[in-house]
């Protein structure tokens, strides 16, 4: 009997403490599940930060963790080290063209170049309907109203921010006005105590973010810098740092490692004064660049061991070197110090923006990004839902700089096909084991490169892409007046 009550009395305590513990577990997950509703229902803050010309492996955060090419060995970036410890690094992220006016449409519009037929520099835009396409300021204030925006440094595109939506703004800035000259002077070291207007600029979005905070308004902040692309201008100390410093096996350029230095200062800036504010904890920050580094920057070969090493090539052209890039993301619900592989795109931005700030009321047509916010949010989603499968690069004319033969491109799972419009050629890779893009898979794996060349070819001809014509460079021509496709 005395046993039987021992035993009845331990179960008796043992049942309160699994009750006691289920219980505080049961108001943890609860507390926890109202957090993250919480968050999705207030309008979240954005901070889209655009680098210009920042190559893939161009910072000192590891892109990739098994892959040490990935993380500069000379340049320093110790705030976007802390902003991918605080985030989610993706290893496999791309640009949406290889030069800046088109990649930044894509972002913009959440549509390829291909289908906005605004595939080069210096093209004449007038065929794009700036007004009516739904651009991330224009979707953010149909979901809420009181979303205030704001765009300053590098425009880059055709029409005026105000036209897409922006509330404030430099206006229609180009290179020019982040002091580039397209001739030998680009290149000279530089220094200046606000190079590339780094600190100005960031200067701009603190007073708009502070004003935001005061009048208790969400905001989308986009601060494209001028930074990194040429001229080289950095700080006369700064430039010494770098100077004394070891170079590493490719970069070698003190000038740039500086500049890159200094662009990576102002983001410590704004990212301590968003805590001061106290609104760390309702803010993404995206940082992304524009397209691949320039190859040829002086102190590297131009292309064997380029800026771009490991990866191929460079700016201007659409192998990797020309369009993977570092993509950063920190926010409310992202993992700490988390790595995605997922393939992503220039073009994912707008639906993802739109997904985290809580949508349910615009509809997205004719657009070829999707949302990357399942995998903020969840470390397992291993795929992006978009209206086409496939990751597109359109670059149908002689560029007279780089590759100078006209091609396309499209990356699908582990594999990317290139293929050349002047003689239908095709290049066939495994990205996974082969970044270098060295091992032609074209004659080894012929299914596979016909299948990715159907499904290339498709969706050119489904959004009515510009075609390759012998002589033309779609250059200032209003594309009416030209005999392509469009």
């Amino acid at each position: 009997m005395h046993y039987f009550n021992y035993v009845q009395n331990f179960y008796k305590k043992d049942i309160k403490i699994y009750f006691l513990l289920f219980s505080v577990l049961f108001l943890l997950s609860c507390k926890s599940i109202e957090t993250t509703k919480d968050t999705r229902l207030r309008s979240p803050n954005f901070i889209f930060i655009l680098s210009d010309d920042q190559g893939w492996n161009g910072t000192s955060v590891q892109m990739m963790s098994n892959e040490p090419g990935s993380v500069s060995d000379y340049f320093e970036t110790p705030n976007l080290e802390i902003l991918a410890q605080k985030g989610i690094r993706f290893s496999d992220a791309y640009a949406s063209a290889p030069v800046c006016a088109p990649s930044r449409y894509s972002i913009q519009f959440g549509k390829t170049p291909a289908r906005l037929s605004l595939i080069r520099v210096g093209m004449n835009t007038d065929h794009i309907d700036h007004d009516g396409f739904i651009s991330i300021p224009k979707a953010l204030k149909k979901v809420n109203n009181k979303y205030k925006t704001a765009h300053f440094g590098k425009w880059g595109m055709g029409s005026n921010p105000s036209v897409l939506g922006y509330d404030v703004s430099d206006g229609p800035t180009k290179n020019k006005d982040g002091n580039f000259e397209n001739n030998k002077n680009q290149w000279k070291n530089v220094f200046k105590k606000d190079p590339k207007y780094i600190f100005s600029l960031t200067d701009k979005a603190i007073k708009f973010i502070t004003s935001c905070k005061s009048e208790k308004r969400p905001f989308y902040l986009q601060i494209s810098h001028y930074a990194v692309h040429t001229n080289i201008e950095s700080k006369e100390k700064n430039y010494k740092k770098f100077k004394d410093k070891q170079q590493g096996l490719h970069k070698k350029n003190p000038g740039f490692a500086a500049m890159t230095f200094e662009l990576d200062e102002g983001l410590g800036i704004l990212l301590q004064k968003i805590k001061e504010l106290g609104i760390e904890d309702n803010t993404y920050i995206i940082y992304m660049s524009d397209n691949g580094s320039v190859p040829n920057i002086p102190g590297a070969k131009k292309y064997e061991k380029s800026y771009n090493y490991p990866l191929s090539r460079g700016k201007w052209d659409a192998y990797e070197g020309g369009v993977r890039v570092p993509l950063i993301i920190s926010g409310p619900g992202i993992n700490n110090g988390s790595e995605s592989a997922v393939p992503v795109s220039g073009s994912d931005i707008l639906p993802t923006i739109l997904d985290l700030a809580g949508n349910k009321t615009v509809e997205l047509t004719k657009v070829d990004g999707g949302s990357i916010a399942p995998i903020l949010l969840n470390k397992n989603i291993k795929q992006v839902k978009r209206s086409v499968a496939g990751i597109f690069f359109h670059v149908p004319y002689k560029n007279g700089i780089a590759l100078k033969r006209p091609h396309s491109a499209v990356r699908l799972g582990n594999y990317k096909l290139i293929k050349f419009q002047d003689d239908k050629s095709i290049l066939l890779f495994n990205l996974v084991k082969d970044k270098t893009e060295k091992l032609n898979l074209a004659n080894q794996k012929k299914e596979k490169a016909k299948e990715l060349e159907k499904i290339l070819d498709s969706y050119l001809v489904e959004v009515n892409a510009p075609k390759w014509q012998e002589g033309i460079t779609w250059k200032n021509t209003p594309l009416k007046e030209i005999n392509s496709n469009y």
